[in-house]
């Protein structure tokens, strides 16, 4: 067995970016004198879907640009290089190993399909003998504290929440500490820009409710002023419907999506943040929503790729269709609805729409136009800088009558305007930058 000292261990960042509670870089460092790291722009990722849209469109590729600023910075103070490369994974990471005597490689565990498919990939052009550690680091509450197996896990939200809240405790988060050895490799690689990936620059819209950028630092800054500067979050329950401006919720969930921040490190700021100061609905529900997040992981894992499949994971046919100039309709903000063409307009201006905004879309789109959801959630995919892959299709499922919803239930445009924007404001200041 090599000693620590002789050992240099590589980790491959996915949806993890971040250097803070990171359970994989933090095992990477215990076990090795040298670490690098690698994170690959895979131009599988900036190619058109078969649905015809862009898989990674550009509001979310210069997010994650930043982010990967932010995570070879703060790596660097770790004394860690960060290897970034525009290619396809299987093609550099053998090269990778062999010239750094790599002898272990770190990465976090991912199960859809094509994450899976990548991995492969890479393991076929990978010595016999080198050890790949792939750890859950993604959950609230981990996999391995759960007193159920994955296919035990309840179908309905409030029962797996009353279980996991019963009978699972959240890990503590943990600090990082700098490698031993700095590593003396040369690190020639450059972080792509957004004309790099095949995008024109572009400036974020004055009016977008999520005018943030990417990385880890970014997202702390944002936990601390949500939490501890303004107290936004002792009324987060009473806001967290509204439409416009970037406090009416979190906004969490794009530092969430890639890994900038974890889960943990979010529910002890909200635990600090109730000693410090009180504890009522809103804050609980701010864990709530982090709960539902790990609901849709778990769901994830029990169904695996009926996730993916037109008739979800009820297994239900119905007659979908494909109309593609209703597609095009509600794509553009054009359909019969004034509140569904503001959500539209928003989200193609500026990568970002509200929770409640989303739920009527994709109702609409679903319900009404009886169009494959599929198709629906892959532009989300395309568009929404804060897509997760998990969150994204069980959402759409949930909303299509084909996932964890028993009440199928249908949302009525008319009403939900009435109650959610019963002056106009939201729509009018959408709709007027579409004439």
């Amino acid at each position: 067995m090599q000693k620590k000292q002789d050992k240099t261990g590589l980790v491959w960042f996915r949806n993890n970016l971040r250097v803070h509670d990171n359970t994989v870089l933090d095992s990477a460092i215990a076990e090795n004198k040298t670490v690098i790291a690698a994170f690959f722009f895979d131009p599988r990722h900036f190619q058109n879907t078969h649905y015809g849209f862009k898989k990674t469109e550009k509001y979310r590729a210069q997010f994650l640009i930043q982010t990967i600023h932010e995570l070879r910075t703060n790596l660097k103070n770790l004394n860690i290089e960060l290897f970034v490369f525009k290619a396809k994974p299987e093609l550099i990471i053998n090269q990778l190993i062999f010239d750094h005597n790599i002898t272990k490689v770190y990465l976090q565990k991912e199960w859809t399909s094509e994450e899976n498919h990548v991995l492969n990939l890479v393991n076929n052009n990978l010595p016999s003998n080198l050890e790949f550690d792939e750890y859950f680091d993604q959950f609230l509450y981990h996999p391995d504290d759960l007193k159920l197996a994955f296919s035990e896990l309840p179908l309905l939200f409030t029962d797996f929440r009353k279980v996991v809240e019963r009978t699972a405790v959240v890990r503590p988060s943990t600090t990082t500490k700098s490698v031993y050895s700095n590593s003396t490799a040369e690190n020639t690689t450059k972080i792509p820009n957004l004309k790099d990936l095949g995008f024109e620059n572009f400036k974020t819209a004055t009016d977008t409710a999520f005018p943030f950028k990417g990385g880890e630092n970014s997202a702390i800054n944002r936990l601390n002023n949500y939490l501890f500067e303004t107290k936004k979050i002792g009324n987060y329950k009473n806001t967290r419907n509204e439409l416009i401006g970037k406090d009416f919720s979190s906004k969490f969930s794009a530092w969430l999506a890639n890994g900038s921040i974890s889960a943990r490190t979010i529910y002890w700021n909200i635990k600090q943040f109730e000693k410090d100061n009180f504890k009522n609905q809103s804050t609980y529900w701010l864990i709530f929503e982090l709960i539902w997040r790990d609901f849709f992981k778990y769901m994830s894992l029990k169904y695996n790729n009926s996730f993916f499949r037109i008739e979800g994971i009820l297994n239900k046919s119905q007659d979908w269709i494909t109309d593609q100039n209703a597609i095009r309709s509600w794509v553009n903000g054009s359909t019969r609805s004034p509140f569904v063409n503001a959500n539209m307009i928003e989200l193609k201006k500026t990568g970002w729409m509200s929770n409640r905004g989303r739920q009527n879309v994709a109702s609409f789109f679903a319900k009404e136009l009886k169009i494959d959801w599929r198709i629906g959630a892959a532009y989300f995919e395309s568009l929404l800088i804060d897509y997760d892959v998990h969150s994204n299709y069980g959402n759409w499922m949930y909303l299509a009558g084909v996932g964890n919803d028993p009440r199928n239930r249908m949302f009525n445009m008319e009403l939900q305007s009435k109650k959610y924007d019963p002056q106009g404001h939201y729509q009018n200041l959408w709709l007027q930058q579409n004439r």
